[in-house]
């Protein structure tokens, strides 16, 4: 007769086939591997993680599976779950399959077997899963519907990161604490909440769920905008490809406003002019605000850093603004200030009521400021023309860089002619001494385009003038000693 042994591990030592007793064991599903399912015992779900909703997968046409009856090896073998969702077995035929767990299946099929056997124990292992058709909607870049497939293994199933993936990644303004994925059922409509911000923080991949065919996953839209988790966002393995170029305006205190591409390239040289990707020396950055700053030419001096902000579109339709204050990232090294950058947002650089010559200096030397501008210097210097400084260079350094004064040159001033944001034009008389520190009375920043203007001294122009009515009387009393060595008179 048959021994009984602990329940829930063998129902029965003793297993009749054809007139033969063999050894039995329950039957056994799990869809991961040994070490998985190690791992899951160690670790049981977190709170609110349902075990049914993110362990249970359910077969389905496509799906590979390994079929095992104990100690019968003529009957074990791997199977793909045909379209119409049956397995089909030796001796026992078509088993349907469709829709049931891998406990399930296993007991269907371990059900088909007893019409034969006595007690059949089946251990079914999921091999590869099939693609699952999904819509994802939302903070997402390119929604709409998609086909994840799993991975090589049968522990890399059809998960939300992976569908997320085949979206484009998620954008900046996605939530990843209330994300939904919407799943059909016969009793109705389930939402599951699924945190991939735990997911990304704690590495659970037990937070990552796997889908089901038909599954719809929405990605919402964050009420407000944190810099610090911008970053955590755009490392993640699911978010956009920042190598991919951003459509980008950039207005206000910037050399070239308007639409840009910003890509991660290098970073910008002199004023007006763009690094190109993978250039010599070049610096590679991803698409930030400072990296957008650089591709529009850089920064002004007159541009206000703590108070930008950056415009963005979410996908329901409506505009965030972000405060950035590129202030912090210069004296505090705060990076989460340079924020990440995602297509069509607008940088807005406002202009400066004031700014002290401590502060221009140390902008002008920024990564975003331009590494030089350009400035003509004409009248009474040794090398007059265009000049190319680093910005916000004082007056007096210019002039030197063009050579210095002449011995004609008025030494005490110069005019400096400024074309002015509101496109009106100015002429200011500064004095110069050499001695001067920067300040905007004697001693200004130049700004790229400005004008120098060096004149004559009083003498040299009373001199220059004297000669120019000289030079006529000079002229004809020299023709008048030709004419008269030739008439001889």
């Amino acid at each position: 007769m048959p021994i009984r042994a602990p329940e829930g591990r063998l129902k029965h030592l003793s297993l009749l086939v054809a007139g033969l007793t063999l050894p039995v064991c329950v039957a056994i599903a799990h869809p991961l591997s040994g070490v998985a399912q190690q791992s899951a015992r160690a670790n049981p779900a977190p709170p609110g993680l349902s075990a049914s909703i993110d362990d249970a997968y359910t077969l389905g046409a496509g799906d590979r599976v390994r079929v095992e009856v104990f100690k019968l090896p003529q009957f074990t073998g791997e199977y793909q779950v045909l379209i119409d969702g049956s397995l089909n077995l030796p001796q026992v035929g078509s088993v349907a399959v469709d829709g049931m767990t891998l406990k399930e299946a296993a007991d269907a099929i371990s059900g088909r077997y007893a019409r034969i056997l006595k007690y059949p124990i089946v251990n079914l292992n999921l091999l590869a899963a099939r693609p699952v058709q999904v819509g994802i909607s939302g903070e997402v870049n390119r929604p709409g519907a998609y086909t994840v497939s799993a991975g090589d293994a049968a522990s890399q199933l059809p998960t939300v990161t992976r569908a997320l993936e085949r979206a484009g990644g998620i954008t900046q303004m996605a939530d990843l604490r209330r994300i939904e994925v919407r799943r059909s059922r016969r009793a109705g409509e389930q939402i599951i909440q699924v945190d991939l911000w735990e997911f990304l923080n704690s590495g659970d991949s037990r937070r990552d769920i796997v889908l089901r065919a038909g599954d719809s996953i929405l990605v919402p839209t964050i009420s407000k905008p944190n810099l610090a988790e911008s970053i955590q966002l755009a490392s993640a393995s699911f978010a956009s490809d920042r190598s991919q170029g951003l459509n980008i305006a950039v207005v206000g205190e910037v050399y070239r406003p308007g639409p840009h591409t910003v890509t991660a390239s290098a970073r910008t040289g002199a004023a007006g002019e763009t690094g190109q990707a993978g250039g010599t020396g070049g610096i590679s950055t991803p698409p930030t605000v400072t990296r957008a700053i650089q591709v529009a030419g850089g920064i002004r001096p007159q541009a206000d850093v703590r108070r930008i902000q950056v415009r963005r579109l979410t996908r329901t339709g409506s505009e965030q603004t972000i405060s950035i204050d590129l202030w912090k990232l210069l004296k505090e090294g705060d990076v989460s200030q340079d924020l990440f950058l995602q297509d069509r947002d607008t940088i807005v650089i406002p202009t400066a009521s004031e700014i002290s010559p401590a502060d221009s200096i140390q902008i002008a030397a920024a990564s975003f400021s331009p590494d030089s501008i350009r400035v003509n210097i004409v009248g009474e210097v040794k090398n007059p023309g265009l000049v190319r400084i680093p910005p916000n260079t004082p007056l007096n350094q210019a002039v030197l860089a063009a050579g210095g004064f002449t011995t004609r040159a008025r030494k005490s001033s110069v005019d400096l002619i400024r074309l002015n944001p509101n496109g009106t034009i100015s002429k200011r008389k500064i004095d110069v001494n050499f001695d001067n520190e920067l300040n905007e009375k004697t001693n200004p920043p130049l700004y790229n385009d400005d004008i120098i203007i060096v004149n004559r001294s009083a003498l040299t122009t009373f001199s220059d003038n004297l000669n120019s009515v000289l030079t006529p009387i000079n002229g004809f009393l020299s023709l008048f000693s030709i004419y008269r060595i030739i008439t001889g008179q």
